[in-house]
C-alpha cells in the first residue's frame, strides 16, 4: 500500500472516530432514530477503533519519515518484494 494512502486512511478513520467518541453526534443520532439502547456498547467498539486508526496514522507518517530519511529507492525495492 502506498504511503499517502495508508496516511490518508488513518487520518480520516482517526477524525470519524473521534467526532463519534467525543461529541453527541451518536447520541443525537441513534436517539433521533430510536436505538439509543445501542449506546451502552458504543465505548467498546469506537475507542479500539480510534487506537487502530491512530496507530495506522503513526504508521503511514513513520513510513513518510523512512522515506524521507532513506530515499525512496529503498521502500521501492521493499515494497516489490512483499
Amino acid at each position: 500500500m502506498k504511503d499517502r494512502t495508508i496516511l490518508k486512511t488513518g487520518i480520516i478513520g482517526s477524525v470519524i472516530a473521534a467526532i463519534c467518541c467525543f461529541t453527541p453526534v451518536l447520541v443525537i443520532g441513534l436517539g433521533a432514530v430510536g436505538l439509543s439502547a445501542w449506546l451502552g456498547w458504543v465505548d467498546y467498539v469506537l475507542f479500539p477503533a480510534l487506537a487502530l486508526f491512530l496507530s495506522i496514522t503513526a504508521y503511514g507518517v513513520w513510513r513518510r519519515q523512512r522515506v524521507a530519511v532513506y530515499g525512496a529507492t529503498e521502500t521501492r525495492a521493499n515494497d516489490e518484494m512483499g
